[in-house]
């Protein structure tokens, strides 16, 4: 009984503090990709669309959402700079771990 408690109050422990950690590491061609507003990626051309997945829980324990948002833009620029773009338009909020942009290429 002890043991088990102490096996869920570690699983506890490590959920609440690896909630707000960010585990998306920028590759050198993400960090190439700017996250840009509608409005100013009007003059740029669009080359694709992206969606980007990750966790928004860890052991039932919802992540903090900042970090959860932040994974999914690194995450999309990655993607964007494999495709050749060097910006993004986020279509909409993320929900459920997930997100969508649009792709742009800007000169």
């Amino acid at each position: 009984m002890r043991s088990t408690f102490n096996v869920l109050l570690f699983i506890t422990l490590l959920a609440i503090t690896s909630s707000g950690c960010t585990w998306v590491d920028l590759k050198p061609q993400g960090e190439k990709v700017k996250l840009l507003t509608a409005l100013n990626a009007r003059k740029c051309k669009k080359i694709g669309h992206v969606t980007s997945n990750t966790t928004d829980s860890v052991a039932y324990i919802p992540r903090d959402s900042e970090s959860v948002n932040d994974e999914l833009s690194r995450l999309a620029r990655n993607y964007a700079g494999q495709m050749g773009g060097n910006a993004i338009v986020s279509t909409g909020v993320a929900h459920d771990g997930e997100q969508s942009f649009n792709v742009f290429y800007c000169k």
